[in-house]
């Protein structure tokens, strides 16, 4: 195992550049001028060491130092060449997210991806699987839909705003919690129209299947989860936790999807009902490999 990188002088100003980089990225949940993200613990600095993004620096507390021989085969490799810095406990949890950290973070920057990626089918797929976050405003809900998307095979996933309300963003320190750090490995674009999203899906030959929490409309036919061929090109859209999807969204859609539910139960939140959805999308495009 390659011996540990050493650190030079500990960071002892709350004012360093470094540390007001980290502060911005954890605390602030703002990318930096290089358009790096923050992450916290062990886990997750893990999550983007071995995800192929780039790394801009990788920074201990002094009690955190405990972890370096873990992460020393991923930050000892020369072709890397990532600044490793420390700081003492206090400043730590001065720029930290979490209520106890752990003492281990890093600024990352995610690869860029366009529509256009997401659009061919990768090795292993039997077609692409997108998922749309369209006005999905809980970190923790954005998070944790990427985590079962990623877990289940989706090859693609775009947040976008409605005209009810914005989707947050997926690489806040919040999302990035509750995604495990899958934001940095499944190919992702923020911040697409919705109108121009779903031009480009049928320009594409994508089929979209839009999400309904109630059966309210009886012009629209909806399907159950395991009605929908989900071997073809899809691009599964998941409305607003309160409001769900526009109408218009809904009516233009390919298909409408309803998972059947006991009377008792009113409905599933998004990221329940993502996870209900993904899976079964997951049994029948395991089933044709």
């Amino acid at each position: 195992m390659p011996s540990p990188a050493k650190s030079p002088a500990t960071i002892t100003s709350r004012d360093n550049r470094w540390l007001k980089l980290f502060r911005m990225a954890l605390r602030g949940g703002l990318p930096t001028e290089s358009n790096s993200v923050g992450v916290e613990g062990l886990r997750l600095v893990e999550e983007a060491l071995t995800s192929g993004c780039q790394i801009e620096a990788v920074l201990f507390s002094e009690s955190g130092e405990r972890h370096r021989a873990k992460l020393a085969p991923l930050i000892s490799r020369p072709e890397i060449a990532i600044p490793i810095l420390t700081t003492t406990d206090r400043l730590f949890e001065g720029i930290a997210d979490t209520e106890h950290p752990q003492g281990v973070a890093a600024l990352v920057a995610p690869r860029p991806a366009q529509l256009e990626d997401l659009f061919s089918t990768p090795a292993g797929q039997c077609s692409p699987l997108i998922v749309v976050l369209a006005g999905v405003q809980d970190p923790g809900n954005v998070g944790t839909i990427l985590r079962t998307a990623a877990a289940f095979g989706a090859t693609g996933a775009v947040t976008s705003a409605t005209g009810q309300s914005g989707s947050a963003s997926p690489f806040s320190p919040k999302a990035l919690r509750a995604s495990a750090g899958a934001a940095l490995h499944i190919p992702l674009v923020q911040g697409a129209a919705l109108g121009i999203l779903l031009t480009q899906f049928k320009l594409n030959n994508i089929s979209t299947i839009a999400t309904c929490v109630h059966d309210d409309n009886p012009t629209h036919s909806l399907a159950a989860p395991w009605e929908i061929d989900w071997c073809q090109p899809i691009a599964l859209l998941v409305g607003n936790e309160g409001a769900g999807l526009p109408e218009d969204v809904v009516h233009s859609a390919d298909a409408r999807i309803h998972i059947p539910l006991e009377r008792r139960v009113e409905s599933l939140n998004a990221a329940a009902a993502a996870a209900v959805l993904f899976y079964e999308s997951f049994r029948q495009r395991h089933k044709s490999t």
